[in-house]
């Protein structure tokens, strides 16, 4: 039953991926400055390439996500390569928190005088918010995970 679980989440995982993809090549065509913009135009402006900079770290962590649910599938959980993997995911949520941080910043210090930036600002809040959650559940897993390993291996040692 857990490997399908892990299976079941491996292509839940693929599927916002995609969502994800998706989106970042769709939306920037259709919003904001960049709605009336050719092509090229669009997909130079710096302010969509920093999101796309942004996005590789969250694809990143994705692809540990997909890995730590190989290795529960597995039943290889307890390995130092879990932990590792772990610790990977909590760096990525932590370049995404500050990245997005960063482009908030931007926006409220430099937007333009009759542009309204309190729903990116919003946006900005809720995403920094996630990115904190899923940084300090990483590291919790990763603490606990570690705590188990070690316990396991002190056992392995007095057998």
């Amino acid at each position: 039953m857990k490997r399908i679980s892990a299976v079941f989440l491996q292509a839940v995982i693929v599927l916002i991926g995609i969502v994800a993809l998706v989106i970042l090549l769709w939306f920037p065509s259709t919003e904001g400055r960049a709605a009336n913009l050719d092509l090229f135009s669009i997909y130079s402006d710096p302010f969509i390439l920093y999101g796309y900079a942004t996005s590789i770290a969250f694809f990143v962590a994705l692809y540990k996500t997909f890995k730590l649910l190989g290795y529960i599938g597995q039943n290889k959980v307890f390995s130092s390569n879990a932990v590792k993997t772990l610790k990977s995911i909590k760096y990525c949520a932590i370049v995404v928190g500050v990245l997005i941080v960063l482009a908030g910043l931007y926006i409220r210090l430099f937007h333009h005088k009759e542009d309204d930036p309190a729903g990116f600002l919003a946006i900005c809040i809720v995403a920094t918010f996630v990115s904190v959650v899923f940084t300090t559940a990483a590291a919790i897993f990763e603490k606990l995970l570690q705590s188990a390993i070690d316990m396991k291996s002190e056992n392995d040692l007095t057998i």
